[in-house]
């Protein structure tokens, strides 16, 4: 069939379901699960592997909404088209786009936290102070040069990472599978109900990259087929790995010994089976990976804060573009990590990331109950969705206050510049004015 001259060719449609696939299982799959498994075991003790399971729940539960919104409204955007789709381009839903990008900053934190953590252990110096925030400010300095630069090399180099990383997790369920001490995860050493889904809602930041799939709906061939199926293979492959090697973790190595290393615990459970090279092994690919969590949540970030700014909720200079690529926002989020990075603890720094993706995901849910009728979908399952996500939320906060009641301030204070950010802008930027 001939195509009328001056009509658009549609785009290509280039990625099929493994593709999609790999993009959430390389979201999920980053530096989370190396920063707070140890935090998470601490808080759970031997249910360890069942907290994980409910955050998986949770996680599972929204990437449902997601996969109706996703086929219903493909979009770059995702999240934030899914949010001003349903409630609209106003106060509410400019701070909740806002949040999100808070959000990704703290991401970035934990995963820079990790990989100095882990990078401190390898130089002999473990707990140290000065070499973790030497080594994630350089981290964080230098992969925002290599996105500011373009390296297609490193862009090449994230598949390959993702399924390195992929596959030393898997040798180390294997492994130490073969090693476990059933006691070790009986349900006396369990912590209570409460703190069961508090330590699952802590690792919660580990789900979190499912989301990136959405982003992706335009290039995704037979979308209203293969997002669906993406999604929930991707989550739930996650699930299970996650399940694994937190019932790893706990079975091969004592709590009091994971306590003593919650910064590089992953590391420290793969000595009793693999030995020093495990350690050693484990911790080369936590550096990897966080690394690589790193320059993809920062070549993310910055393009959602165009994003953002293009819908006239962030300032007008992040729409700029220096090389084909939003510098502005790559600079204001690696300046806003390194502050975060550098000033908050590991148990500040989760709280704070999973609190608001939470949070989001709630309002995600909802989007999908509202949009029911133009997504073919139902309500009770996103409805579902929102409960979980604030339930979850409600007991991440009241085990907070219990363990830490100062980081119960982190939340308010995070909605609370982000609301103030928005209505800021919306009151003295005629840029905003222009596209209300």
């Amino acid at each position: 069939m001939t195509r009328a001259p001056g009509r658009p060719h549609p785009p290509a449609r280039s990625l099929g379901f493994w593709g999609a696939v790999a993009i959430g299982v390389g979201g999920m799959v980053g530096g989370g699960i190396f920063a707070v498994l140890g935090l998470s075991v601490e808080l759970t003790g031997g249910g360890a592997p069942l907290a994980f399971g409910v955050a998986g729940v949770v996680a599972l539960v929204t990437a449902a909404s997601y996969a109706r919104l996703s086929v219903a409204f493909p979009s770059q955007g995702g999240t934030v088209t899914f949010i001003d789709r349903a409630f609209g381009r106003g106060l509410a839903a400019g701070s909740l786009n806002v949040l999100l990008w808070l959000a990704y900053v703290v991401m970035l934190s934990l995963y820079a936290y990790a990989f100095g953590s882990y990078g401190a252990t390898l130089a002999g110096a473990p707990g140290s102070g000065a070499w973790r925030h030497g080594l994630l400010s350089v981290a964080i300095v230098a992969l925002t040069a290599l996105n500011a630069a373009g390296s297609a090399a490193v862009g090449r180099a994230e598949t390959a990472i993702v399924g390195v990383k992929v596959a030393l997790l898997l040798v180390f369920v294997g492994a130490g599978a073969l090693r476990v001490e059933p006691a070790r995860l009986a349900p006396d050493t369990w912590a209570g109900p409460g703190a069961l889904v508090a330590g699952g809602m802590l690792i919660f930041l580990a789900y979190e990259g499912f989301e990136l799939i959405a982003n992706t709906a335009h290039d995704v061939r037979r979308p209203s087929r293969t997002l669906p199926a993406a999604y929930f293979a991707a989550v739930g492959f996650v699930l299970v790995l996650y399940v694994a090697v937190a019932a790893v973790t706990v079975g091969n190595l004592a709590l009091p010994a994971i306590a003593g290393a919650r910064d590089y615990a992953l590391a420290e459970a793969a000595r009793p089976f693999l030995g020093q090279a495990g350690f050693t092994l484990i911790a080369v690919a936590a550096l990897l990976s966080t690394a690589s969590a790193i320059n993809a949540t920062l070549y993310g970030a910055a393009r959602f804060s165009y994003i953002i700014a293009k819908e006239g909720e962030l300032p007008e200079a992040l729409e700029h573009k220096v090389w084909g690529r939003p510098i502005e926002g790559l600079l204001l989020t690696a300046a806003a990590t390194l502050a975060v990075g550098n000033v908050f603890d590991l148990s500040g720094i989760a709280t704070m990331g999973s609190a608001g993706f939470l949070l989001i995901f709630a309002a995600v849910n909802g989007a999908a109950v509202k949009l029911a009728p133009r997504t073919g979908g139902s309500r009770w399952l996103p409805a579902l969705g929102v409960a979980a996500c604030l339930g979850a939320l409600a007991a991440l906060l009241l085990e907070t206050g219990r363990r830490a009641p100062g980081h119960l301030a982190v939340l308010p204070a995070m909605v609370g510049l982000a609301v103030a950010i928005e209505a800021g802008y919306r009151r003295w930027s005629p840029h905003r004015k222009a596209r209300t």
